[in-house]
């Protein structure tokens, strides 16, 4: 590669191309994993509870930490959070391949989260850092169609890999391509930070934020087995809620807060967050519940459940980008309320389905919830960001990509609660079809119903222009 291919107007797309190759890793490993269960089970010989950890500490410590690993990467250097990410993230990988017993896989699950977590935020900042407001919203298109593609292809790619090599691999396809994106980082992206205020980090926001979301994750994550009013649930909810009160007093009165809570003033923001967690309570109702409607009941391998998606997947490719362009032209405003409206089709479409529908019948929901997807995925991101001054770059994505993240949790919590309700007879009962479907169609008219809601937030809060506003940076 010569030197002047990578400089002048040429190097911000191989900077999105580098953060993108990482971003890819991070997105698949939050739906690779669930289809090798089973075979994790087997070869380490290990019981459901503990096969729930190996998806709940990755879970957990990604939602727990972005926040946080936002703030470090303005502070001390977002190229140099994001590669000591990709490190953490490629080395944790190698460890859960080679993992000898549970403990060691759910110890380095816990530390490939807490990789991510400092990752993903980081990849929003250094492409608001690389790119004119004016090119912004489509590199982020981009940035979401990758997310999107890796989101949907993760179950396909796990099967495959499960079925055919081996469960150790689905690790291990990380290391070869953590390897590349870190000499990619290091050569492509340039280092940048915040220029203003301290360096020191504010411990007593962070320790309350942690807590906060430690305990309001675990909560949604555990609600549906423990039940919503046993004891342990309620008390995780009153630590959340306690927790998350004290930051955000904490925050109003610190000078050099970790979360600068005027943000949340401004209706684009505060908009663009909310609808970040209702589009992931939607993704995740669709590719978690969907998949699960497929094996279950219309009794597809993991592999031919991952196929189906793929008309879904390459419209997010194709959607994206094209609405991040949309967006450069005329604001985030309608593309999230149109991709938002599109999402709540493909819901209800989904909730149709019956015992013996087959590819034809879910094709229509692939086709327009796809298109939805990539249409809000975008736009939502750029919104956000342009509330952000660039030295609040890393905080801004922490904020958006924790909502989503507690957003996934939400969605898997209410629509499961929602399913189970319905559902008295185990599996192989004659009955459990119709229960499950009766429970399946109640949760994906639920997830309508948000995304609705998301629909009407991205028309009537997103600000008609996606302009530089940074009053709050000047207001300091």
């Amino acid at each position: 590669m010569g030197e002047g291919l990578v400089t002048g107007a040429n190097r911000k797309w191989w900077t999105l191309g580098a953060v993108s190759f990482a971003l890819f890793m991070i997105m698949l490993d939050n739906t690779i994993v669930n289809v090798a269960l089973p075979s994790i089970g087997r070869g380490l010989e290990i019981g459901v509870s503990q096969l729930e950890w190996v998806v709940n500490a990755y879970t957990l410590a990604f939602a727990v930490l972005m926040l946080t690993g936002g703030r470090v990467a303005d502070l001390y250097g977002r190229r140099l959070v994001f590669m000591s990410g990709l490190v953490l993230f490629t080395a944790a990988s190698l460890a859960c391949g080679l993992a000898p017993d549970a403990t060691v896989l759910i110890a380095a699950r816990t530390v490939q989260g807490a990789g991510a977590a400092l990752m993903m935020p980081a990849t929003l900042s250094i492409i608001s850092a690389a790119f004119p407001r004016e090119e912004r919203g489509t590199a982020i298109g981009i940035w979401a169609g990758v997310s999107g593609t890796a989101l949907a292809i993760g179950p396909l790619l796990g099967g495959l890999l499960t079925e055919h090599v081996g469960w150790s691999w689905i690790f291990f396809v990380n290391v070869p391509v953590g390897v590349v994106a870190l000499v990619a980082a290091r050569a492509l992206i340039d280092e940048s930070k915040s220029e203003h205020g301290s360096r020191s980090i504010d411990l007593a926001g962070l320790l309350t934020s942690a807590t906060g979301l430690l305990a309001l994750t675990y909560a949604l994550i555990e609600a549906n087995g423990e039940g919503w009013t046993s004891p342990q649930i309620l008390v995780l909810f009153a630590v959340a809620a306690v927790c998350l009160t004290a930051f955000v007093l904490l925050e109003r009165h610190r000078e050099e807060a970790m979360l600068d809570l005027r943000l949340f003033g401004n209706s684009t923001f505060a908009g663009a967050n909310t609808a970040a967690l209702l589009v992931s309570l939607a993704m995740f109702g669709i590719f978690f519940f969907v998949s699960i409607y497929m094996q279950n009941i219309l009794g597809y391998s993991a592999v031919r459940a991952g196929a189906t998606f793929l008309p879904m997947t390459c419209l997010i490719i194709v959607s994206a980008p094209l609405a991040g362009r949309i967006t450069d032209r005329i604001g985030p405003r309608w593309p999230i309320a149109v991709g938002m409206a599109l999402l709540t089709v493909a819901l209800y479409l989904f909730s149709r389905l019956g015992i013996h529908s087959g590819f034809r019948d879910m094709l229509p929901g692939m086709l327009v919830g796809g298109v939805g997807m990539g249409a809000a995925m975008g736009p939502m991101t750029a919104a956000a960001l342009s509330t952000v001054s660039l030295d609040e770059a890393g905080v801004g994505a922490g904020v958006l990509t924790t909502f989503r993240q507690i957003g996934g949790a939400l969605g898997i919590a209410i629509m499961g609660a929602i399913v189970a309700a319905a559902v008295d007879s185990p599996p192989s009962a004659p009955g459990y079809p119709l229960e499950f479907l009766t429970g399946f169609r109640h949760a994906l008219l639920t997830g309508a119903a948000f995304t609705l809601a998301g629909a009407v937030i991205g028309a009537t809060l997103i600000s008609r222009e996606d302009r530089a506003r940074e009053p709050l940076a000047a207001a300091r």
